[in-house]
């Protein structure tokens, strides 16, 4: 696994819970999982890589990020998604097929669909940097940057208004497998527990499942 280090904090290649895309088993290697998105209750089961995983790092147009200090309920940078990706298509040289892309409060993590579907790679968009890691096969839904209608403004309002006593973790983007994109995020009760909330591109909340 890569770990891109800002101060004190690591940062990793994520995937959400809700993920709809499969990675095969890896090989008997030495090798760490990814763990562990949300302070709380909410954990999310991400994939493993080797730790022998050569990365690489790209440098594209400053963002703004959110920091070290700030407040763990700063909401997800869901307005650098279109930075990410246009970043990252311009390193590999256009338009690209995703199998998720998520977003938490610091940055935007992005799972690049190869070989027509056949393998995931995951990259890493933090403070106007790209990194990546090795991808590994995997199977499922697929989208491309083209289909997203969401509004980065107004997404995360309705879940806001009617569930006032979520902290939402993250934001993620998912191919449904049948030609659709899923939204939705990742948040923590204030009553304890997690929350898995399926949203409309206009925000509109349309299930509230509970994160086991």
């Amino acid at each position: 696994m890569h770990e891109s280090a800002t101060g004190n904090r690591s940062e990793r290649f994520l995937p959400c819970l809700r993920r709809p895309f499969t990675l095969a088993p890896a090989s008997p290697v030495r090798r760490r999982c990814v763990a562990a998105l949300c302070v709380t209750a909410l954990v999310v089961l991400a994939a493993c890589s080797d730790d022998t995983s050569p990365a690489s790092s790209v440098e594209s147009p400053a963002a703004d990020s959110t920091t070290a200090g700030e407040d763990i309920a700063a909401l997800p940078i869901i307005d650098q998604i279109d930075a990410a990706v246009a970043a990252l298509e311009a390193q590999l040289g256009g338009p690209q097929e995703y199998f998720e892309i998520n977003a938490t409060a610091r940055l935007v993590n992005l799972f690049v669909a190869l070989n027509d579907g056949a393998v995931a790679q995951p990259w890493l968009y933090l403070a106007g940097s790209l990194t990546s890691a090795e991808g590994q096969p995997a199977s499922g839904g697929t989208f491309a940057a083209a289909s997203l209608t969401f509004d980065p403004a107004v997404v995360l309002s309705k879940v806001q208004l009617e569930l006032p006593d979520l902290t939402i973790e993250s934001f993620y983007i998912h191919g449904d497998g049948q030609g659709s994109v899923l939204y939705g995020v990742l948040a923590t009760s204030s009553k304890g527990g997690g929350l898995d909330v399926v949203l409309g591109a206009d925000g509109t909340v349309k299930s509230v499942d509970p994160v086991n």
